[in-house]
């Protein structure tokens, strides 16, 4: 089905970031068009999450029904999960549920823009994963920080130069909060 499944593809059924995800800007056929978005059961044939909440029971995110958090929780609950977007997931879902769909799509917004902004100025080309994991993962003032740092280098730096100083930026901020900028393996 080539379709769109719910209104908001930058955040999954369950919480997920999926606007903040290294697939979400790949080139090419590998490229996941986010929660429901265009052609995403071709991408993702299975997910229970988005079978249950958007497509049995109409909602665009789990936190929107009474069973929320359900047993579909169970492995985020117990930390299973190493993929980075998923540490945000109860967060993002009870932001949404306290504030609504515009308050959190709003500042999702905001960290997709710095994001972007990273990837098309600032990539050497090995950096992606890392940038999505800083975006998703920083509190959103710390996150606009690193961004200002970042249009504030100098254009007389080399391009790698340039992205290993806005890492070392962003290590010294996550460090600084205790936030992991990298893949927990379990």
């Amino acid at each position: 089905m080539k379709s769109k499944l719910k209104k908001f593809e930058t955040i999954g059924c369950c919480g997920i970031d999926c606007g903040l995800c290294p697939r979400f800007y790949i080139k090419g056929d590998s490229v996941c068009p986010g929660c429901g978005g265009w052609d995403f059961a071709g991408k993702h044939p299975s997910c229970g999450f988005l079978t249950c909440c958007a497509i049995k029971k109409g909602f665009e995110v789990c936190s929107e029904c009474n069973d929320y958090p359900c047993k579909r929780f169970d492995s985020e609950r117990d930390g299973y999960d190493s993929f980075v977007t998923h540490r945000k997931v109860f967060e993002n879902l009870d932001t949404i549920k306290n504030f609504g769909h515009t308050h959190f799509i709003n500042s999702q917004d905001i960290r997709i823009r710095i994001l972007r902004k990273l990837l098309t100025n600032f990539d050497d080309g090995r950096s992606k994963n890392f940038f999505c994991l800083g975006c998703a993962l920083l509190p959103l003032e710390r996150l606009q920080e690193v961004h200002e740092f970042a249009i504030n280098l100098g254009s007389e730096i080399e391009l790698k130069e340039k992205c290993k100083q806005i890492k070392n930026y962003f290590t010294k901020i996550a460090d600084s909060l205790a936030i992991e900028l990298k893949l927990n393996h379990k």
